[in-house]
């Protein structure tokens, strides 16, 4: 996985070559239009990330911002890191079923989106999963995740 050093979005998609930062410059708009409110975008990981800040809730298990969903240019490839995809059966359901009546393939690991370019990637679709879930709602599916038996 490529890891970038950069400390800003802007840095970030300066360091990346100009077809390459387009791409990601329109998966990030769409996150940006679609994104409920209480989400916080960072640079975290070596990637955008869309985050709960600490502020917001502070009690995680690791001390870091709850992270919801990350943006990368990887070497061969781009990566949408859809968290909450991982978390709710529904939404992987409905990323699936949107990617099939589009026509599109999917190729998604746990949560992580992989597409080569604007063609690989549903944007419609990604953008419905992204406005689906409040930082409150998860909140609540992290802490259920916490919880023993």
């Amino acid at each position: 996985m490529v890891s970038s050093t950069a400390a800003t979005v802007d840095e970030y998609l300066g360091a990346l070559p100009p077809e390459r930062a387009e791409v990601v410059r329109t998966v990030r708009q769409v996150i940006l239009d679609r994104l409920p409110e209480g989400y916080e975008e960072t640079m975290n990981w070596g990637m955008i990330a869309y985050e709960i800040p600490l502020s917001r809730y502070p009690t995680t298990y690791n001390g870091l911002p709850l992270g919801v969903l990350s943006l990368a240019a990887q070497k061969r490839h781009y990566a949408l890191y859809l968290n909450a995809v991982y978390t709710s059966p529904v939404l992987t359901a409905r990323l699936r079923d949107g990617y099939a009546a589009a026509g599109t393939k999917l190729d998604l690991g746990k949560s992580c989106l992989r597409f080569k370019n604007l063609d690989g990637i549903e944007l419609d679709v990604v953008g419905d999963i992204i406005a689906a879930v409040t930082p409150d709602e998860y909140i609540a599916v992290y802490e259920a995740s916490r919880r023993s038996p």
